[in-house]
């Protein structure tokens, strides 16, 4: 028997649960996710990444506490995505964002692209299981009820979304803990404006057999999930599976992402060079004077 999450994804696309998540593991959680948005990644210190200006990213979120792990391979989630998806379906992608308020209308309607659309002729199924950090009042995830499995994912024209029905549209609210689970071919958006900071994470899951499109490809984006060891202890063969271990579908030796703003990291590096050798002049400089101290004491 198909299980009620299953069965929502079916009909809907979308399906919401509100207390998936024990208090005191998603204030861990919740803990785990702030300390990273602190500063951005640089050198010897983690931190987020940043590639637009409203989105602060934080990538491989299943290295940052256990309940990262625990919500991914919650049972009552296995259950809906092997229902939903059938085997072998697999976690491909694991990350979060803080979205930071803005007014402005960046991330419009559309339904995620991950495919070769010249490969594959289906509608393959792709559901992110989505994870509120923050309490969202404003700039929730909103979904059009049904959209899902249509037609393949793409950018809406402005067009287009000024005809979509309005009784339609569910737009999630709720507190920190709001879990949802979505198709990712129905038609979807992070609603603006944006008035409060929004944490959110978002698991991604596939068949990884499905040929990758090029771009994702070249970026190197489904690369094998980074795990942590500490939070690994009692998996199921099943677990190992949804994990990927051991699975080279995807994997690419010797890896180098194409370069960006090379200028900008050239002048940035050369800074924090010339920061590190004052540094070590000061302390030379800071030992002569105890030692000449000490000598006339």
């Amino acid at each position: 028997m198909t299980c009620r999450l299953a069965r929502e994804l079916e009909t809907n696309g979308i399906a919401v649960v509100a207390d998936l998540l024990p208090a005191p593991l998603l204030a861990g959680m919740k803990g785990a996710f702030a300390r990273r948005l602190r500063r951005q990644r640089f050198n010897d210190f983690d931190g987020y990444e940043k590639t637009e200006p409203y989105r602060h990213m934080v990538q491989d979120v299943l290295t940052l506490h256990q309940g990262f792990v625990d919500l991914a391979l919650d049972p009552a989630v296995k259950e809906a995505l092997r229902d939903y998806i059938g085997e072998p379906f697999a976690l491909v992608e694991a990350k979060g964002w803080l979205s930071l308020p803005t007014r402005r209308d960046f991330h419009g309607w559309h339904g995620d692209a991950w495919y070769d659309q010249g490969m594959v002729t289906t509608i393959p199924r792709e559901v992110k299981v989505g994870l509120y950090l923050t309490d969202v009042r404003s700039g929730a995830f909103c979904y059009v009820k049904s959209s899902h499995a249509r037609q393949a994912p793409r950018p809406l024209p402005k067009e287009e979304a000024a005809d979509l029905p309005a009784d339609q549209i569910l737009e999630v609210t709720g507190p920190a803990g709001t879990v949802i689970l979505f198709d990712t071919t129905g038609i979807h958006r992070q609603a603006a404006p944006i008035l409060e900071p929004r944490h959110a994470v978002f698991l991604n899951y596939h068949d990884p057999r499905v040929p990758l499109q090029a771009e994702d490809v070249a970026y190197y984006r489904y690369h094998p999930l980074l795990l942590n060891a500490a939070f690994l202890g009692g998996l199921s063969e099943e677990d190992r599976r949804i994990l990927g271990f051991g699975d080279k579908t995807h994997y690419q030796e010797g890896f180098e992402r194409a370069a960006a703003h090379g200028g900008f990291r050239w002048a940035l590096s050369r800074t924090f060079d010339l920061k590190l050798r004052l540094a070590e002049l000061g302390g030379r400089v800071a030992g002569r004077l105890r030692r000449l101290v000490g000598r006339r004491g």
